[in-house]
């Protein structure tokens, strides 16, 4: 069974690639010009490892234990693999998130901002950041709302020093997600950040529309989320 769930990663993967680089031609951008971070949360580590044999490197978790019980091994035996952060990050898990993973995609309040910075700054391990913006301005997710965003990217830069490259976001599930794409794309440009982290299995090509730099996809790859035992 686990050969078949691996067969089916690999194709699901080439599938998502020709996707997004159809959906790039599309947008008369450059060839190469939008990474794909395929998102494991959930997922097995023989997954991640499929996914690894057929030449992918970026992947995406949402939760630093998950990560922690996953990636050390994955990553000893391929050293060029790189993991993004795309959840939620409690201020405590600074340090382990600073420690494991290549980039923070969830940069969204002061508290959190502080604490990463102290944290490379002990450890002198900078990695690149990314604010998330809540650009549907939802009372239950995570994110800096959208009028407070200027203020808080240059907190972050000026005043903490964090090497904020880019901006993130989820629209709200229930919203046509263009708009929101656009919206994120107007605070980055005016922000002089090069880095977009928008889109996942439903919207990825409409994200790409829109400049994305970074599409997050998960069920397009490894298939719906296995059930957690946290």
């Amino acid at each position: 069974m686990e050969e078949v769930i691996e067969s089916a990663v690999a194709a699901n993967l080439d599938a998502v690639r020709t996707r997004v680089e159809a959906a790039t031609r599309a947008a008369s951008r450059p060839p190469g010009s939008v990474a794909l971070v395929a998102v494991s949360k959930t997922q097995p580590a023989s997954a991640v490892r499929e996914a690894l044999l057929a030449g992918h490197r970026l992947f995406g978790e949402n939760r630093v234990q998950e990560a922690q019980a996953k990636y050390p091994e994955l990553r000893a035996a391929f050293p060029d693999l790189k993991l993004h952060l795309i959840g939620p990050l409690q201020t405590n898990k600074a340090r382990e998130a600073v420690a494991l993973f290549d980039m923070i995609e969830t940069v969204d309040r002061p508290r959190l901002a502080i604490a990463l910075a102290r944290e490379m700054e002990r450890s002198g391990r900078r990695l690149p950041c990314l604010i998330e913006v809540n650009t549907g301005e939802e009372a239950q997710k995570s994110g800096v709302m959208p009028t407070a965003a200027d203020a808080f990217i240059g907190e972050c830069r000026d005043v903490l020093g964090l090497p904020i490259e880019g901006l993130m976001c989820v629209p709200p599930i229930d919203q046509e997600p263009a708009p929101h794409f656009a919206l994120l794309r107007e605070i980055a440009r005016r922000n002089a950040l090069g880095i977009l982290s928008m889109g996942m299995s439903a919207d990825f090509e409409t994200a790409i529309r829109f400049g994305a730099t970074h599409v997050r996809i998960g069920t397009a790859i490894f298939g719906p989320r296995r059930a957690t035992t946290a």
